[in-house]
């Protein structure tokens, strides 16, 4: 067995934003799950990759304040977009997130088409590179992390609708910049599903235990067989999701024992 492929070094970096990116995300999607929007951010996601490549064509440093404006400003503008549908054709929603979604993706591709790095930058949207995250990065990510968790479980009464649109386009864009659209939809969604079949206070602990295991389970496997560990990482998180969530589904059918 060799051991050097899994360097430390490399691996925590990028375990440690699945960490903070699963902080956010685990009571964001049950939330979603809930609305029965569950393609939100997949769109959210995909307006601030957009963001981010409008300010790469415009030559600004990649990385930069200016491209996290961009990729926040662009997000923001989405979540009030989706709000006011909301609340205009609240029946027709979902879909409208799926076609808001169509949208940013094709304008990405239309963007980038006569780009010579367009394919590279179109795959770190959507599969990110989680092995290469610095701890540098990590910073912003934690503060933010914070930040959101905090107006969640402080204001979650008061937020609203609008309110939780914003919030939720601010945790998305920090994260698709780090580890990719997918990955970004697999966090929020995947825990959420898996945990559906459980007591409702027991949610969020099997949310962040499965989450958690499917970013060092993937991590490592991706280390081990040379792997894209956004894609891996995905794979493994779904397929715990499924063996939690048939666990959970056989306690509900269990019979209890009737008291004497």
């Amino acid at each position: 067995m060799n051991l050097e492929v899994f360097d430390i070094g490399i691996l925590a970096p990028g375990f440690l934003a699945g960490l903070l990116i699963l902080s956010t995300h685990v009571p964001l999607g049950n939330q979603v799950l809930a609305r029965g929007i569950v393609f939100i951010d997949l769109a959210i996601a995909q307006i601030a990759g957009l963001g981010v490549i409008v300010a790469s064509l415009l030559g600004w440093e990649p990385g930069g304040w200016a491209v996290q404006i961009s990729a926040v400003g662009a997000a923001m503008l989405g979540a009030l977009l989706l709000t006011y549908t909301e609340k205009r054709w609240p029946e027709v929603q979902e879909a409208l997130i799926g076609v808001l979604f169509v949208l940013a993706a094709s304008g990405a591709i239309l963007l980038l088409a006569h780009d010579a790095h367009g394919n590279e930058q179109l795959k770190d949207i959507l599969v990110g590179q989680i092995l290469w995250v610095s701890y540098a990065q990590l910073i912003p990510l934690a503060g933010l992390s914070v930040l959101v968790l905090a107006a969640w479980f402080g204001l979650r009464e008061r937020l609203g609708r609008a309110g939780f649109y914003l919030l939720f386009a601010l945790a998305v864009t920090a994260s698709v910049q780090l580890v990719g659209v997918y990955l970004v939809f697999a966090s929020l969604i995947v825990p959420a599903l898996a945990a559906r079949n459980y007591p409702l206070s027991r949610r969020l602990p099997i949310g962040y235990v499965l989450g958690a295991a499917g970013y060092a389970l993937g991590m490592l496997g991706s280390a081990w067989f040379d792997l894209p560990s956004g894609a891996l990482i995905v794979w493994v998180m779904a397929g715990l999701g499924i063996a939690v969530s048939a666990a959970g589904g056989a306690i509900r059918l269990c019979p209890r024992p009737n008291p004497e």
